[in-house]
């Protein structure tokens, strides 16, 4: 037996294909593209070339690029202001300011000042509750993505039992609230959780994101399980998952590979939040099944 290979690089490229055609119609109708503002402080190289990876897709999805490059001794009061800014700005229906910050900087404060309707990450307080509670709001692109891969892959996901395995709020715990909001049964587990193997092997649904290279083994699985990788571990080795992906793929019955599974969506996800921004910011109806 050998696992489907779920390739979210062609999946995200669709994304943001459709996201293209509808923010051409959006432009037509409002006069203007979508806008994006990306913040990035410092140079952080692994944060530049996501910057730059970025600010390509928006280019290629017929929106408008506002790219903030800082330095790295920039105060966190001048970051505010730059954010007070871009929230008053019309032609910003989205802001995406890059972690990690320079360490005299307190993340959640600056996070928490970009307004919750242009927060297309979906990290402020205020869009947490409301998927919490179930209301519309943005979800953070990376569970979004793996959301939609899912779907695609299963279809309705109503009953499935699921185990996320991580807890931080850019991930594990949004992707649970996701799996809730289709009827999934949920676990959520960590790096502490003991016996996770016992977790795993009843999961018609794994989603790692633990941040430890190949820490989950395929003899954990429930054979046939759908495995999302959200890993992005830098080994000897090169890039790897959170789960051993060789012995995983004997037992899976679908698996994202590492790289090219959920990385690719996430870019495309804050795409697509970015189009639904302007769309809402113009008061302009949109066919959310469209994207």
């Amino acid at each position: 037996m050998s696992a489907e290979i779920i390739d979210g690089k062609a999946f995200a490229k669709q994304l943001r294909e459709r996201v293209g055609a509808i923010s051409a119609d959006f432009a037509a109708a409002a006069g203007r593209k979508p806008g994006l503002a990306v913040v990035l402080v410092g140079e952080d190289p692994a944060s530049s070339v996501y910057v730059r990876n970025k600010g390509k897709a928006t280019i290629g999805a017929n929106m408008e690029s506002f790219e903030h490059r800082l330095p790295a001794e920039t105060s966190q009061e001048e970051l505010l202001a730059l954010v007070d800014r871009l929230n008053a700005d019309p032609a910003v229906d989205g802001i995406l300011v890059q972690l990690p910050l320079p360490s005299h900087i307190h993340e959640q404060t600056v996070l928490t000042r970009i307004s919750p309707d242009k927060d297309v990450d979906g990290f402020h307080p205020v869009n947490a509750g409301r998927l919490a509670t179930g209301l519309d709001g943005f979800v953070p692109c990376t569970p979004l993505g793996c959301l939609m891969l899912l779907k695609d892959r299963i279809g309705h996901l109503a009953g499935e039992q699921a185990v996320v395995v991580g807890r931080s709020n850019i991930v594990g715990k949004p992707m649970a609230q996701l799996l809730l909001r289709e009827s999934c049964t949920v676990t959520i587990t960590h790096s502490r959780t003991r016996d996770l193997f016992e977790h795993l092997r009843t999961a018609d649904i794994v989603v790692a994101a633990v941040g430890i290279p190949r820490m989950i083994q395929g003899e954990w699985l429930k054979p046939g399980a759908t495995v999302i990788d959200v890993g992005i571990n830098r080994t000897e080795a090169g890039l790897v998952g959170d789960v051993d992906f060789d012995s995983a793929v004997k037992v899976a019955g679908a698996i994202t590979p590492v790289p090219g599974g959920v990385g690719p969506m996430t870019i495309a996800c804050l795409i697509r939040n970015t189009a639904v921004a302007a769309h809402r910011n113009a008061g302009i109806a949109l066919d959310r099944d469209a994207i």
